[in-house]
């Protein structure tokens, strides 16, 4: 999830951009109009505060926290009712899920913390001793074993799910704040949230231009691998990478994108794999299940109509369904 929002507009157009470093993750803001740039920072922080205690998985007091503190201590499937925002950003996975046949997979949450990725991932320690039993197959239960009644927000999970909605909360979030940061303040906006990216309102001339990049960096820093720039009107913009968020236990290297069939890492076929979308929640779903799929990937890409720039491990960049080709 690794994009840098570039200076945008003419002249006659100037944007305003902030930065942050909250949630774990860096958090870039640009408006259309420079007057409303603290007014919506405060917005934006208010949205993600609230995503922090309902959807985290690495503070204590978080609702999601709280439900696999349920769920490990249960002997039956267990039943409860959860918040709205919590109700949503399931539903939302549990789409996710559906429409990529399984390769997003909200219950992943316990093998990641198994495999070491239990906490903050700037706590994750770099290297570690092999992991007992080493990294072998792992169940996972599996997204269909999730039930959730969006009218009356009963959720039902089997007994010791954890559930881990990184791959698809951030650029639903990110979709949300532009979205009511746009209507409130009438002004052209574009959230990133840890390079998963969406704007909303009008845009400025030309588009946003948006670095495309293997790890989140500030637009005027040097990127990190083999880049490019894009721009969009609309929509959202998503990375997902095998290089990024990259540790070690014993000597197995491992990352973060899970294939749910084998509980392990997915095989680094693609370094990154960035994709357009209507929205950022279906940019993110779909570059996470382009990395998971692999070869499969640039034909099911196309066959969706989503523009997507995949770059193999070697720098090799390929592109599909109308992303522009790297300029030589």
């Amino acid at each position: 999830m690794t994009q840098a929002p570039l200076s945008a507009g003419s002249r006659e157009e100037p944007t305003a951009f902030t930065a942050w470093r909250a949630l774990g993750m860096l958090i870039q803001l640009v408006v259309t109009d420079p007057g409303q740039l603290d007014a919506a920072r405060d917005l934006l922080t208010e949205d993600l505060t609230e995503l922090d205690l309902t959807c985290s998985r690495f503070r204590d007091d978080s609702e999601l926290v709280a439900l696999g503190d349920a769920a490990r201590e249960a002997t039956a499937p267990l039943t409860v009712t959860v918040s709205p925002l919590l109700a949503q950003a399931i539903a939302v996975a549990l789409s996710a899920a559906s429409v990529t046949d399984g390769d997003v997979d909200p219950t992943v949450g316990g093998v990641l913390c198994a495999l070491g990725y239990d906490r903050d991932f700037g706590q994750v320690p770099a290297t570690g001793p092999a992991l007992p039993g080493g990294v072998g197959f792992r169940v996972i239960p599996g997204w269909r074993s999730i039930k959730l009644d969006p009218v009356t927000r009963r959720l039902t999970v089997p007994p010791g799910v954890q559930l881990d909605l990184g791959a698809t909360v951030k650029g639903w979030a990110a979709d949300l704040s532009a979205a009511r940061i746009a209507e409130k303040l009438g002004c052209g906006v574009l959230v990133s949230l840890g390079g998963d990216t969406s704007v909303a309102g009008e845009p400025p001339d030309g588009g946003w231009r948006i670095r495309v990049q293997d790890v989140t960096g500030m637009p005027d820093q040097p990127s990190s691998g083999p880049s490019t720039v894009v721009a969009i009107r609309d929509g959202g913009l998503a990375t997902s990478s095998t290089t990024a968020r990259r540790w070690q236990r014993g000597g197995d290297v491992l990352h973060h994108i899970l294939d749910p069939r084998t509980g392990l890492p997915a095989a680094p076929v693609w370094r990154t794999v960035s994709v357009a979308a209507a929205s950022c929640a279906d940019a993110n779903t779909a570059a996470t299940a382009a990395v998971i799929r692999g070869r499969q990937a640039p034909a099911w890409l196309a066959s969706l109509g989503l523009p997507a720039r995949l770059v193999e491990p070697d720098g090799t960049v390929l592109t599909v369904a109308g992303w522009p080709a790297d300029p030589e």
